[in-house]
């Protein structure tokens, strides 16, 4: 297969924390055409992982600022780059394929390119998921179902974190939209995927999801909890998303589902479930809404540790309040910031590879 453009920023984005591996089908090189024209993509490879205002970029690049400024609008419009506004000034830089491309081609996507997102998951992106064993992602439960006398810190209170964000949007699951094109949708809400400050800035300005306020958000969170959808964000203390993700069609869960992989290889839970003796019946409620099969109940439930993710689904409908939450006593608090999550999932990386 001959080298192209294209196989120039399959390796440049393959050098991200969450890579962008080759496969023997080239099925990684088809989504690139599909998302990037050529001069989009020439342009792509010589833009930083890390943000830059657009006249560092055209000096260093020996180009017109103007000009550059335009097509790199245009490029972010398109979810390509990713772009940040504040304080008067515009940073760029390109996008990872997840969490990245991949999300935002969201009212790009068709069923071909579904389809090749499909295949691609299937030959490589699954396993680059999970290859380092730190997981990207966060299990973030709503704060009823969690112990009364738990002692919380900022970053586990959910509402009380979405209502201080500084802007929110909301758009559809792009794991969810991708099975409904190739006729493999489920029953769950498609309108779920939250995405807060600069995040929610950019999909708003782009036109990627629509701004909500905070209770809208709230009411989002709340259906999605009774659909029984898992909540989870980027494994930081900052909140930037909150994916409500289904066993069935959801990158990370997929792979614990489906594949029986452990959950610590694509989500950090921080909770764990507990059972009330003298309150649970036994009803049976909750083995239906656990959607890794922690759960098994003879004349009460009980939880295999290793499996829970704190997610608190089977809390949200038990009659008799007997599950609560509680912070595992070995749990791992999320990293400071995306950036350090980032090092740590290179080096978990690096050190399996040796």
């Amino acid at each position: 297969m001959p080298d192209t453009i294209y196989h120039a920023l399959r390796e440049f984005l393959d050098c991200y924390p969450i890579g962008f591996p080759a496969t023997e089908s080239g099925v990684e090189i088809r989504i690139l055409e599909r998302l990037f024209s050529e001069q989009e993509a020439r342009l792509a490879v010589k833009l930083s992982p890390f943000l830059e205002e657009v006249d560092a970029i055209a000096e260093r690049l020996g180009l017109e600022a103007e000009a550059l400024a335009e097509e790199l609008e245009a490029m972010a419009n398109k979810g390509l780059v990713f772009r940040v506004r504040r304080d008067g000034t515009t940073t760029y830089r390109l996008a990872p394929f997840m969490v990245g491309l991949y999300e935002y081609s969201v009212q790009r996507v068709d069923k071909e390119l579904a389809a090749l997102y499909a295949e691609y998951y299937e030959t490589a992106f699954l396993d680059e998921l999970g290859s380092s064993n730190v997981p990207g992602f966060k299990v973030i439960p709503i704060e009823a179902n969690i112990e009364a006398d738990s002692t919380l810190l900022p970053y586990h209170k959910l509402e009380e974190s979405i209502r201080a964000a500084r802007s929110i949007a909301v758009t559809d699951c792009i794991c969810r939209k991708e099975s409904s094109l190739l006729g493999e949708r489920c029953d769950h809400p498609i309108g779920s995927c939250l995405s807060f400050g600069a995040a929610a800035e950019y999909y708003i300005e782009s036109g990627l999801g629509k701004e909500i306020t905070a209770d809208e958000a709230i009411d989002v969170l709340a259906q999605a909890d009774a659909s029984g959808l898992v909540h989870a964000g980027a494994n930081s203390k900052h909140l930037s998303n909150i994916c409500n993700c289904c066993p069935c069609c959801c990158a990370s869960m997929k792979g614990i589902t489906k594949r029986g992989h452990d959950k610590h290889k694509y989500l950090n839970a921080i909770f764990e479930a507990l059972v009330d003796e003298a309150e649970c019946t036994g009803c049976e409620i909750c083995l239906d809404r656990c959607p890794v099969g922690a759960i098994a109940v003879d004349d009460i439930a009980t939880f295999e540790s290793g499996r829970c993710l704190g997610c608190g689904l089977c809390a949200s409908d038990c009659p008799t309040e007997a599950i609560r939450l509680v912070l595992r006593p070995d749990r791992q608090e999320p990293f400071d910031g995306i950036s350090q999550m980032g090092r740590a999932i290179l080096e978990g990386k690096t050190a399996r590879a040796d």
